[in-house]
């Protein structure tokens, strides 16, 4: 392990991660001006900014080489990378008077774009400090190596193993030869379509902070609001409608949108996870539709329908977004809402999750050695559209589920050894490690996690860690053998 590449290429995301802190700083001038009460999140922003990218700028400069990354630093990169994210993206919430397992829970949560909240009211906070826990969610949705990939002429080489060690799903699309070009496309996708959100919001009714921040947190899947009723507060269908447009694009794998604009305008409907992922919206939307109608839980069926789309969609995107308590909601409802936390959306989108791909080649692949029972000799490659999936990819995929179910077990047992019911243990369990946000009971989405205790926060900031680099880049960390030469 060379950790001088390691600690110079964690000081370069730092000492950019400062500047981007001014950005705050920014917001919190800005309407200093209208409310004096404003004003002290504008030093909270700077000195976080300052001691963000000093730290940087010591590391960078003392640990410069020219060596590029092998395999090992660049998953330590990857991995430390997101850890010294959240630690430093918790100042501005430590120097606003947060704990600091607070702190670094709401910070960690927002890079992972978890969504899930110790804060208990919401608008009492500054506006600055609100911008910032959206926009952390809208930079860690994309990625916060894919976006140094993409804006610094060194990680363009050495940056295709930390791209594998971050991106999201078993496979990567390339379109670009190069590396950095994918990434810039990606980005700029990401920020296109952000822009449109924005404005579509705007003319909707919302103002231009609200617009801006849902934004943030729709694009990324990530569910943070500066409400604390969330989208509720709006009391709008159409800004529902707008939200539930979005989260389902979000949720869908970006290549495709930019294969969509510019190589093949049938490439949605080519792509066999895309249509799974359809699938599963369309059939758990009227599966909830039907219960909620049926048990009375809403008096139309438009309305069952409107309810049931947004949290559909909210939850197996990992948005998080509510408009509605569904703790109240039947259990048969909330049996279909558990399962959807587990699946997330698709590779290569904001969403967290298993991943659509994952779940549908697991279905291909039982499919083929039922088939075998009757064939033995059979010879069957499975395939996804015109691709032939290697078989170490399926094997890949099976220990990916085994350690997923195995971590989401661990951590279900250690909440209920410190006292929480099985119901919230489970559900905050599965919706941190699946970067969801709100789960049921005592985390439900008209709740929070302030209640847990410090133990089980940081087991819940681990799992939102495991979760977002997708179990093995964390995981690989406590192998022994990783550590020697």
């Amino acid at each position: 392990m060379k950790y001088t590449i390691v600690l110079h290429i964690l000081g370069t995301i730092l000492k950019y991660l400062g500047l981007l802190m001014l950005i705050s700083a920014l917001v919190g001038y800005y309407y200093s001006r209208l409310d004096p009460s404003e004003a002290p999140s504008v030093m909270v922003f700077i000195y976080s900014g300052i001691i963000t990218s000093a730290v940087g700028l010591i590391l960078e400069y003392r640990n410069q080489g020219s060596e590029n990354p092998k395999k090992r630093e660049s998953f330590a990169i990857v991995a430390f990378s997101w850890l010294a994210a959240a630690v430093f993206g918790s100042l501005p919430f430590l120097l606003s008077g947060f704990s600091p397992v607070n702190a670094l829970f709401e910070s960690m949560s927002g890079f992972t774009t978890t969504g899930a909240t110790i804060m208990t009211d919401i608008e009492s906070h500054s506006k600055a400090l609100l911008f910032w826990r959206c926009f952390i969610q809208w930079v860690g949705g994309m990625g916060i190596i894919m976006l140094f990939i993409a804006i610094l002429p060194n990680l363009g080489v050495a940056g295709r193993q930390m791209f594998r060690a971050e991106a999201p799903g078993p496979t990567e699309d390339k379109l670009k030869p190069r590396l950095k070009g994918t990434a810039k496309i990606l980005w700029m996708v990401y920020i296109a379509i952000s822009v449109i959100e924005f404005i579509v919001l705007k003319v909707a009714g919302m103002n231009v902070y609200d617009a801006v921040t849902h934004t943030f947190t729709t694009m990324a899947c990530g569910g943070f609001s500066p409400k604390s009723d969330s989208i509720a507060a709006f009391g709008s269908p159409l800004i529902e409608g707008i939200i539930i447009v979005f989260m389902f694009i979000a949720g869908a794998n970006f290549a495709l949108h930019y294969k969509l604009i510019y190589v093949d305008h049938k490439s949605l409907l080519k792509d066999s996870e895309f249509k799974f992922y359809g699938l599963i919206v369309a059939v758990a939307s009227i599966l909830v539709t039907l219960m909620l109608w049926n048990t009375g839980t809403f008096h139309s069926v438009l309305e069952s329908f409107r309810y049931a789309i947004f949290h559909v969609l909210s939850i197996l995107t990992g948005t998080g977004y509510a408009t509605f308590d569904f703790n109240t909601w039947p259990d048969s409802c909330r049996m279909i809402l558990f399962l959807l936390m587990f699946m997330g959306g698709c590779a290569g989108s904001t969403a967290g999750g298993i991943k659509v791909v994952r779940i549908l080649l697991i279905i291909k692949y039982a499919y083929r050695e039922l088939f075998k029972t009757l064939h033995p000799k059979l010879i069957r490659h499975i395939r996804l559209g015109d691709r032939v999936i290697p078989e170490e990819i399926i094997n890949s995929i099976f220990s990916f589920m085994i350690l997923y179910i195995l971590v989401f077990m661990i951590s279900t047992v250690i909440l209920s050894l410190l006292g929480i019911d099985i119901i919230s243990a489970a559900s905050a369990s599965i919706v941190t490690l699946a970067n969801v946000g709100p789960g049921f009971d005592l985390v439900g989405p008209w709740s929070n996690f302030s209640t847990i205790p410090i133990i089980g926060k940081l087991v819940l900031i681990a799992n939102m860690w495991v979760g977002r680099l997708e179990i093995f880049t964390v995981l690989v960390l406590l192998i022994p053998g990783f550590w020697k030469d």
